[in-house]
């Protein structure tokens, strides 16, 4: 078959991939359900772009050889060589391409299993066991023979005619785009279970942006999902200059099936290297040497929500015979964690959220950073928990509580929390928290069924964060936000640097990093679409400048928001507290402690709310009077009248 060339090539856009990809979903709607397809359906896709790069490759080991020297047969022998595939693209057996699935005329099913199986164990360094495991010759799952083979007959022809090669693509990384546009719908239409693998990617962003990873740094995501939160450090880190090969990409995940989707995902979005592992990181941490956990320099996470079966001990029969766990025996069994994490007090076994967040604090090291999304449940409940949120804020290890808008996340209505822990918080953050709302209404974007955030509110919470502590250019001192000394004489102890000054000069500072990264992004892009057709070059400088006006009307709008203005820049009236009061509180421990016991709920150090003018009572009587007299001249005019027209 002749080089594919610039004219006969054919582009793909990101839409366009994305409306046939979720066409393949489609196919099987109806047959299976999403939860158990989704998969087969990136499991295809990874093996047609895997052989479509192979096959892109090939051509163009031959046409070098050939303009070489050699035959035509030559060239196509030291094609068949794996070692001449490498900087992504894989060795794809014969009988494993895509073309010699499509020859098969039955058995079409057991014949996608023999390619995944083949591809695996040809590139087991990467592959070692993710595909063997996604089984489509499966009856239970898709059908008796007859019916199984036309399913797989039409995957195999719509797959087929989507092109996945490295010049198809119209930017370089839409591929991996894609990949999550369809883990994202598939978390849509899993309902509960969706949040068990996705976490929507502004909040990922913000906890990003939030951690700054930086390169030489290890990263760690003890419940990984499909990878989202690896992937967006990855990019963070890329996008600023830095090189991935000097970052360490880990992560565990329990489900299987997830793990699969992640080592995918983190393929194809250029992190070979990545370290995911299978199993369950409270009952078997995977990062371990000799019962000795791995630290990392950022821990981030989005555990499941109040795991009620978090520490594998077996419901037993109570007296009335229906199965129940002993708390006592999750007790014993964790005050004996042979990692030793659970120090500042064993979590109630009905709920496995501070399990996992001491698990995170375990594993982080003594200059690191965490960044994990909890249920609002987490801040205030008593028990086990309030020792435990106890014994943290003792060791000073909170630098920052975020209340969520409700509805952000797949499978539940309810609001969550970001909380930021620092090993080794700034002298000037030190003995305090930071707490900020992002829930009142106009923070976020409202939908119909889900709630969004959007680049200003990320924005609004990262140039609050990160304001705090920096002087004021002016040179002012000023208090933190509606904070009040419990000793008038030592209030000047308790003054931050958290003014609406400093956060202006922080939204501009970030909003211009992100500029910066945009830009790198498009230059690398660039790169890598050299000799591709002029089409791709100017999709990509598209859509970087679409990405540039969206940054520049974020940062105007968390502009006006700070100054009090509306969307257009117009003051908006009668407003008794200021939006950064209403948005963000800086705490003392001593506060927190002796005022409200160690209880973090978010209401209780930020009031979002605008309270009603005071009464001037005097100016008010003063009114009163006035319409008094205007009313008796009326009332004296109107008699007048009466009398004058004789109903005197």
């Amino acid at each position: 078959m002749p080089a594919e060339t610039e004219k006969t090539t054919r582009i793909v856009t990101r839409d366009e991939l994305n409306r046939a990809l979720w066409h393949a979903a489609d196919i099987l709607r109806g047959t299976v359900d999403a939860g158990d397809f989704k998969n087969h359906i990136l499991a295809l896709m990874f093996l047609k772009r895997l052989s479509d790069v192979f096959t892109e490759r090939r051509r163009e080991i031959i046409d070098e050889w050939m303009r070489a020297g050699k035959t035509r047969a030559e060239a196509e022998e030291i094609a068949d060589d794996p070692d001449e595939y490498s900087g992504g693209s894989y060795y794809i057996p014969a009988g494993a391409r895509w073309d010699d699935l499509l020859k098969v005329g039955e058995n079409r099913a057991e014949a996608i299993d023999k390619a995944l199986f083949a591809i695996e164990e040809q590139n087991s360094q990467y592959l070692e066991g993710v595909l063997a495991g996604i089984r489509f010759n499966d009856q239970r799952r898709f059908g008796d023979p007859v019916t199984m083979d036309g399913l797989m007959q039409r995957l195999l022809t719509h797959f087929g005619n989507i092109p996945l090669g490295n010049r198809n693509l119209a930017e370089p990384d839409v591929l991996g785009n894609a990949y999550e546009y369809l883990i994202e719908r598939f978390a849509e239409t899993s309902g509960k279970k969706g949040g068990e693998f996705y976490t929507p990617r502004a909040v990922v962003r913000l906890i990003v942006h939030l951690l700054r990873p930086a390169e030489r740094m290890r990263i760690h995501d003890p419940t990984c999902g499909s990878g989202g939160m690896l992937i967006e450090c990855g990019n963070y880190v890329t996008d600023r200059g830095g090189d991935p090969r000097n970052l360490t990409l880990t992560g565990q995940e329990k489900n299987y099936g997830t793990w699969s989707i992640c080592k995918l995902n983190m393929l194809l979005h250029n992190f070979p290297d990545s370290d995911i592992r299978p199993g369950d990181t409270i009952l078997s941490p995977k990062f371990e040497r000799a019962g000795v956990l791995d630290v990392f320099d950022r821990v981030i996470a989005n555990p499941p929500f109040s795991l009620k079966e978090w520490h594998g001990v077996e419901a037993k029969p109570d007296r009335n015979g229906k199965p129940k766990v002993d708390p006592k025996e999750v007790k014993e069994r964790y005050e004996n964690d042979p990692y030793h994490r659970f120090t500042r007090g064993v979590p109630p076994a009905t709920k496995g959220d501070t399990a996992f967040l001491q698990h995170m604090v375990a594993v982080c090291k003594d200059n690191g950073m965490i960044g994990v999304v909890m249920p609002h449940g987490v801040l205030f409940r008593g028990g086990a928990e309030g020792k435990i949120r106890q014994a943290l804020l003792e060791e000073d290890l909170f630098e920052a509580i975020i209340g969520l808008p409700e509805k952000l996340f797949f499978g539940t209505g309810i609001p969550a929390s970001v909380l930021i822990l620092n090993k080794r918080k700034p002298p000037e953050r030190q003995g305090k928290v930071l707490f900020i709302d992002a829930s009142t209404e106009g923070l976020f974007r409202e939908g119909k069924n889900r709630n969004y955030l959007r680049l200003e509110d990320i924005l609004r919470v990262a140039a609050v964060f990160h304001a705090w502590g920096v002087s004021d250019p002016n040179g002012v001192n000023h208090r933190s936000l509606g904070q009040r000394p419990r000793d008038p004489d030592s209030g000047s102890a308790l003054k931050e640097h958290l003014t609406p000054t400093t956060v202006h000069a922080r939204i501009d500072a970030i909003a211009d990093e992100w500029l910066a990264a945009v830009d790198l992004h498009e230059q690398r892009q660039l790169r890598a679409a050299t000799g591709q057709s002029g089409d791709v070059a100017e999709r990509i400088r598209a859509e970087s400048a679409k990405q540039r006006a969206d940054i520049e009307e974020a940062r105007a709008h968390v502009h006006h928001w700070l100054d009090n203005k509306d969307a257009d820049g117009n003051p908006i009236e009668g407003m008794q507290r200021t939006p950064l009061e209403k948005f963000a509180n800086i705490v003392d421990l001593a506060e927190i402690a002796d005022e409200n016991a160690y209880n973090l709920n978010i209401s209780r150090y930020v009031d979002s709310s605008d309270p009603q003018p005071q009464l001037d009572v005097a100016a008010e009587l003063r009114k009163l009077r006035e319409l008094e007299a205007k009313r008796n001249a009326a009332e004296a005019r109107m008699n007048q009248l009466l009398e004058e027209l004789g109903y005197a």
